[in-house]
């Protein structure tokens, strides 16, 4: 159980995070929605300590989070796999070694640091990785450039490496903003395979109400650092909508910021392996 309580985040006189307070069960696949500056990136980066909460706690399993340093906070950080907007992969390494890099936390010491960094991995986490690949069809393209690959692809291959660190969470910070309507399809079936196969709680920054709906259990909707609804998909109506945004889910869908849209109920061309 991942339980926030009271989280608020400030910068200066801005407040980010406005007295978040949420309580998410081991398994849920949960869509954090809301326009740009509502919060929601900063958030996860709380959740993962990447951002200090300005007040409040987060507690995970009965564990104080928030109060974590050290090694400790490094293996929070592994149990909490953060996936980035733009891949965070390192460009001219291979798809295999930086799926590999998420072993890192799992060696102790400098010791473990330079075998790292000079690709000395075992038999056992080489396989990991290739079979972490396979399963997001990516294994063939193992020993290219992270650079050569799509935008979709190298998504993918963030969540191979978070698969690697053995995560209890999954922190998805508008994993496909960036993507075009079919590799942003994709990838969330990539992730909503990882919540539902391997029982990873997921927790997902998105824009697009239709995407969250689809694909998540609950949806958190927030406005200016306030979550304004929580609740599951259905309960999401045109009316919370209107009073979440201040237009209609149309209007809203059709905006500037919110560039093409996912339909996610049109089938894959080619599904990702079982």
């Amino acid at each position: 159980m991942l339980q926030l309580e009271g989280l608020t985040r400030r910068f200066g006189d801005k407040v980010a995070v406005d007295g978040v307070s949420l309580s998410v069960p081991a398994g849920q696949m949960v869509g954090v929605i809301g326009r740009s500056g509502a919060g929601k990136s900063t958030l996860l980066r709380m959740v993962n300590r990447l951002a200090e909460p300005s007040e409040g706690r987060i507690l995970h399993d009965g564990t104080e989070v928030s109060a974590l340093s050290g090694q400790a906070l490094r293996d929070w950080r592994t149990d909490c796999a953060m996936i980035f907007q733009q891949f965070n992969l390192v460009q001219r390494l291979d798809v295999l070694t930086n799926v590999l890099v998420g072993r890192l936390n799992h060696r102790r010491g400098w010791g473990g640091t330079l075998a790292t960094l000079f690709k000395h991995f075992s038999a056992a986490e080489r396989a990991m990785a290739l079979s972490a690949l396979a399963r997001f069809d990516l294994d063939g393209q193992a020993l290219q450039r992270a650079d050569t690959l799509s935008g979709g692809q190298q998504q993918r291959v963030a969540i191979a490496r978070a698969l690697l660190q053995q995560p209890k969470i999954i922190l998805a910070d508008e994993p496909i903003a960036s993507l075009d309507p079919r590799n942003a399809q994709v990838v969330m079936e990539a992730l909503r395979d990882v919540n539902q196969r391997d029982g990873i709680t997921v927790l997902c920054n998105l824009h697009h109400l239709d995407t969250a709906r689809h694909y998540c259990d609950r949806i958190v909707a927030m406005q200016a650092g306030r979550v304004m609804f929580d609740g599951p998909p259905a309960g999401l109506t045109a009316a919370r909508v209107r009073d979440i945004y201040g237009v209609s889910e149309d209007e809203f869908e059709a905006s500037p910021e919110m560039g093409a849209r996912l339909t996610p109920t049109a089938p894959l061309a080619a599904p990702l392996p079982a």
